[in-house]
């Protein structure tokens, strides 16, 4: 049986077919990055960057450097989900405990959809460590901010789009207060987006081009084949780090279960935007959407931490890639 995903129609996704040059499972957006490092008279970069389907269009939630090097967060709008206007001003979290509420930095933000209402994970500074904030917006106006997920120190806190077992998930990644040199991706699980527990490992870095740390993604996709993750991978070089993009299926009911995952990377920085910029040789993905009828996947991801990208692939495609070369 063909596999397929699980959700909604979204007949206006961003898309263009893959060139007829391309042999890859995985193709770029010809007109990439589609956000510049300049987007904002005052931004030094704009990237990793999560995006959903809102109302007719699409809103989003932005990594922004500021000319400072500030890391803030700022929302943005789109009628194609490839012309962006972010907004001027950073967002504004309110209603959090005043222990918590003091903004220090945020960066590497996810959007996830639970039924009507949208959650905003991201890198939070928490007495100068990182550990994931969370907050939810019905209109990407106003942020209301939560208990931040975890003890510091942790990164890339992703959701999944609906309740496992009766409980919210989240995927992250523990780390150190640095620019971590290791990673392993777990689960936890919370009855009330407040406390969590029940943590489980995922997987961990595996091939050479992951070696160093992985970390999750886009919100995960569920398909009839299980949950589709994409996440990155990080490479140790005589130069410096190098990230690339990855893809895994996870069983459906128990999330922490590998069931298939690539063997090489479906993405490394190739080209100049990916290569060069303020933190060179990185593919970053943040954000997926998909649309059910059609199987297209558009991914949104960080280019160099510079700007962002856009690249598509098709949901049965990726997974059969997936099975195929497999090593789990």
């Amino acid at each position: 049986m063909t596999p397929m995903v699980v959700g909604e129609d979204l007949p206006n996704i961003p898309w263009q077919e893959r060139p007829a040059d391309c042999g890859t499972v995985v193709w770029r957006h010809s007109a990439n990055p589609i956000i510049p490092r300049d987007a904002l008279p005052w931004s030094n970069s704009v990237f990793n960057s999560a995006v959903v389907p809102f109302r007719d269009g699409f809103a989003g939630v932005f990594r922004v450097d500021e000319k400072t090097r500030r890391q803030v967060l700022c929302a943005g709008f789109s009628e194609d989900g490839v012309h962006w206007r972010i907004e001027d001003k950073p967002l504004t979290l309110a209603g959090a405990d005043p222990e918590i509420s003091r903004f220090e930095y945020g960066y590497d933000p996810r959007v996830c959809r639970i039924d009507d209402r949208y959650y905003v994970m991201w890198c939070n500074g928490y007495r100068g460590m990182p550990t994931i904030g969370l907050a939810v917006t019905d209109d990407f106006k106003s942020f209301t901010q939560l208990e931040n997920a975890f003890l510091p120190f942790n990164r890339n806190g992703v959701l999944f789009p609906r309740m496992i077992n009766g409980k919210y998930c989240m995927l992250s990644r523990p780390s150190d207060p640095g620019h971590t040199p290791f990673g392993h991706i777990f689960i936890s699980s919370s009855p009330d987006l407040t406390y969590w527990g029940c943590h489980r490992h995922v997987m961990g870095p595996k091939q050479p081009w992951e070696c160093t740390k992985i970390g999750a993604g886009p919100v995960p996709i569920e398909t009839t084949e299980g949950w589709l993750l994409i996440y990155h991978g990080v490479l140790t070089t005589c130069n410096g780090f190098s990230y690339a993009m990855g893809a895994a299926l996870l069983d459906l009911e128990r999330p922490w279960k590998v069931i298939a995952r690539c063997r090489e990377y479906l993405m490394c920085p190739e080209t100049p935007y990916e290569c060069m910029g303020d933190v060179p040789n990185v593919v970053f993905p943040c954000a997926a959407l998909v649309d059910a009828e059609t199987g297209r996947i558009a991914v949104y991801y960080g280019a160099a931490d510079t700007s962002t990208g856009l690249c598509f692939t098709q949901v049965d495609e990726l997974l059969n890639h997936i099975r195929a070369e497999s090593e789990v």
